[in-house]
């Protein structure tokens, strides 16, 4: 054999433990963070992926037995590259630095853009092809990534949370962003909420922000023309807002649906219809 007794151990360890070895139960190890991750099966290479950015208190492995969204992005041929947040001190379970008063935002992000390169590599997926999207918390997380570093994926789902005050008052770039957001949504309502018991005007008072009002900034970054949704779709299960006069290479969406704090179990199909019509 060519290869001889070291090389074939050397394939081994790269393949066999590398990659079978770190999958949706195993963490696959990034500068002493991890992600997870699911892939389909049966599909041309290099795969689509969606990075989903967990909420407050959960895991990336946590987040892949979400069996209803996971298997939703699969059916689609789309890999779901599940990172893990921080760890909570004295607390179960992770979060993410996503507020600029963490002095952690681009730690963060860094580690998700590290995520991208390690998963891309390993399992063969398409950059060209990688969403970043996150739920909640992770919705936010998702939202300030697009902000601070528009370029660092080729679109942005954010659901169940955006920005919080103070709003930023400009993004880095132009970004493909799609917003979905609960109509009854009492942990992240559309207008915002203090969650730390603080009087509103409180300098330390932790708020979240106005989803409209964070629509308002993306139509400024993508430099739409027009305040005003260019077209409206009511016919399926979202009241869905599109903005078309943007920049190029540019898309905004709002996505309604009549429920809370939750993941819609249309919300896969939704995020990867929208990415295919673009």
């Amino acid at each position: 054999m060519r290869f001889g007794f070291w090389g074939c151990l050397a394939s081994v360890l790269t393949f066999g433990t590398s990659i079978q070895a770190c999958s949706s139960e195993t963490p696959c190890d990034v500068g002493g963070r991890s992600y997870y991750i699911a892939m389909p099966e049966n599909v041309d290479r290099p795969v689509p992926a969606v990075v989903y950015v967990h909420g407050w208190g959960g895991s990336g492995k946590g987040a892949l037995r979400n069996s209803g969204m996971v298997s939703g992005f699969l059916a689609r041929g789309v890999a779901v590259v599940a990172p893990d947040g921080v760890v909570r001190e004295g607390r179960n379970g992770r979060s993410w630095r996503f507020h600029p008063d963490s002095g952690a935002q681009l730690d963060d992000i860094s580690f998700l853009v590290a995520v991208r390169d390690d998963a891309e590599g390993r399992f063969d997926l398409d950059p060209n092809r990688m969403i970043l999207a996150g739920f909640s918390i992770g919705g936010s997380m998702t939202a300030y990534s697009a902000c601070l570093k528009p370029e660092a994926f080729a679109a942005y789902a954010p659901l169940g949370g955006n920005f919080w005050r103070p709003h930023p008052t400009e993004c880095a770039g132009p970004v493909r962003l799609l917003h979905t957001h609960g109509w009854t949504d009492g942990t992240v309502p559309l207008e915002g909420r203090v969650v730390n018991g603080r009087p509103a005007d409180d300098p330390d008072a932790l708020v979240q922000g106005d989803i409209f009002h964070a629509m308002s900034v993306w139509r400024e970054t993508n430099q739409c023309d027009n305040l005003k949704a260019d077209r409206f779709d009511t016919d399926g299960p979202y009241w869905r807002r599109i903005w078309d006069r943007c920049s190029p290479d540019s898309a905004l969406e709002l996505a309604l649906f009549p429920g809370g704090h939750s993941i819609p179990r249309s919300w896969p199909d939704l995020v990867v219809d929208w990415f295919e019509g673009l």
